[in-house]
């Protein structure tokens, strides 16, 4: 038969015993939900990229790193439903799946969106008829290049062969029409940078996102991010741990892109 001092010491200790399981229980719950709203997020909403060449220069520079929106340009009938959608536009600088090898991401502006007629004359940009004025457009070479600065021209060698096959089935009097679901891009680097005039145009249903901020940008070098072996790795974190604050450019932290 249980004796009344047993029965007394139940009530307070196993309530404590429970507490302890439920706060472990509180914290395991709390980190659970935490992992998959950073899943969630970095799938559905944002994600950081880093710029591994200098094809978008001066806008972004080699080692900028970024937070994509992934949701303004969700695709219609996705989240685009539940959450703010808005058309890709001219002038925008997206990030997307290179059509040649949808792994990579490419970063590029936005020159031509469905129906409109672009081409180049002596490096100047003609869309629709109207020579663009781009203040964010730098020259690196005075050298001139025919199919590069006099862009659509025949033949056009410099170009993949499938994309030099497909354009002249584009070129209309002169001027190449871009067809619907797709877009014509280019880097801001314009003599420097493998784009749209080379490989194409970008599909709608490869489109990423757009960058919205530089949150952090450290100075390296193109070849460093082709280095990918392990001890290039440590190496690159000893420079970063080493050289964060004379590598770290402070003036470009936080900066909003256009």
């Amino acid at each position: 038969m249980t004796s009344q001092a047993e029965k007394q010491i139940e009530p307070e200790t196993a309530p404590q015993h429970e507490s302890r399981k439920s706060t472990a229980r509180e914290y395991l719950e709390s980190l659970v939900v935490t992992v998959i709203l950073a899943l969630f997020g970095t799938t559905f909403l944002v994600q950081a990229f880093k710029i591994p060449s200098s094809s978008m220069e001066d806008t972004l520079l080699i080692g900028d790193h970024l937070m994509v929106d992934k949701v303004s340009y969700a695709p219609e009938g996705g989240w685009g439903r539940l959450l703010p959608y808005r058309e890709i536009r001219r002038d925008h600088i997206i990030v997307f799946r290179y059509p040649l090898d949808p792994s990579t991401y490419f970063v590029k502006r936005v020159i031509g969106i469905p129906g409109d007629r672009i081409h180049l004359q002596d490096k100047h940009i003609y869309r629709n008829g109207v020579d663009l004025n781009e203040p964010f457009v730098v020259h690196k070479s005075a050298h001139m290049e025919e199919f590069r600065d006099d862009f659509p021209s025949l033949p056009s060698t410099p170009a993949y062969p499938e994309w030099a096959n497909k354009l002249p089935d584009y070129i209309q009097n002169g001027d190449l029409v871009v067809p619907p679901g797709r877009y014509f891009v280019m880097g801001d680097n314009r003599d420097f940078s493998s784009d749209s005039r080379y490989w194409g145009f970008v599909p709608r249903e490869n489109i990423v996102g757009n960058p919205l901020v530089i949150y952090w940008s450290f100075e390296t070098s193109s070849d460093d991010y082709r280095r990918t072996s392990i001890s290039d790795y440590i190496d690159k974190l000893t420079d970063v741990v080493f050289h964060f604050p004379q590598k770290t450019r402070w003036r470009r932290m936080f900066r909003l892109i256009h």
